[in-house]
């Protein structure tokens, strides 16, 4: 795919196949061309050349409205409606996709659940409500909510601190390994990317110059941008977030 600003190319011969049920990471510089590549996805992003299938059928063939409705979401900004509950912000999609309310509330329950919310306790809260941990678990489990094809999630943890990033981030993967979501999801944190991947691809100047496992990666990085960008993250770091999940995903599959 091939995306041009008046600034210069955003995305420039751009090209990834995603397994269904991968998580794959789009990781590299900021202005690399990782959020505009995602965007593509869900059609907030047009491009000028190329095509994007899902599931074998063009991206450009679906009624906009329509494909966001089938692709869950992430933001770091979350994005979570002041005004609604934290139940209703939950069951949004499926609200517009014609649920029942039965079925929206037990939904919502369900995920907010899912990820370690008590619906009980949490699902008659605002977001002001909320710390930002929890909010941001209320977004992923408002962009689960109509159970999409593909989950796309553009920087969601990177507001947090440490502490809490780290606990969502595992949590996350967890979560990941029960549901065999597709997912796409986008960070300029190498560790992070390290410790979620099933597959890494790394974006230099709207290209991907290198795609593979975070072991892959780690024992053969072929082109010299990848190889300084490994070399960012801390030793230790890279070894225990990507050299031994990167194992346990590898021999449990």
């Amino acid at each position: 795919m091939v995306k041009r600003y008046p600034s210069g190319l955003a995305l420039d011969d751009f090209s990834l196949e995603v397994p269904t049920g991968c998580f794959m990471v789009l990781v590299g510089p900021s202005g690399s061309g990782k959020t505009t590549a995602l965007k593509m996805v869900n059609r907030l992003i047009e491009p000028d050349s190329g095509e994007l299938y899902l599931n074998g059928r063009a991206v450009n063939s679906f009624d906009p409205v329509e494909l966001r409705r089938q692709v869950g979401y992430v933001i770091q900004q979350i994005g979570l409606f002041p005004h609604m509950r934290v139940r209703d912000n939950v069951a949004l999609v499926p609200r517009l996709k014609g649920w029942s309310p039965t079925q929206r509330a037990q939904r919502a329950d369900a995920l907010l659940q899912l990820v370690g919310l008590d619906p009980q306790e949490y699902g008659d809260r605002y977001p002001a409500e909320l710390s930002g941990g929890q909010q941001q678990r209320v977004g992923v489990a408002r962009g689960l909510a109509a159970d999409p094809q593909l989950l796309l999630m553009d920087e969601p943890f990177s507001a947090l601190d440490p502490l809490s990033r780290r606990q969502l981030q595992v949590e996350f993967a967890s979560l990941q390994r029960r549901l065999h979501k597709t997912v796409l999801f986008v960070t300029h944190d190498l560790d992070e990317a390290l410790r979620l991947a099933d597959r890494i691809a790394v974006v230099r100047a709207g290209r991907v110059v290198q795609e593979g496992t975070p072991k892959a990666l780690i024992q053969e990085a072929k082109d010299p941008f990848v190889r300084e960008f490994l070399t960012a993250a801390a030793p230790i770091a890279r070894l225990e977030a990507s050299i031994e999940p990167a194992l346990e995903r590898e021999e449990g599959k």
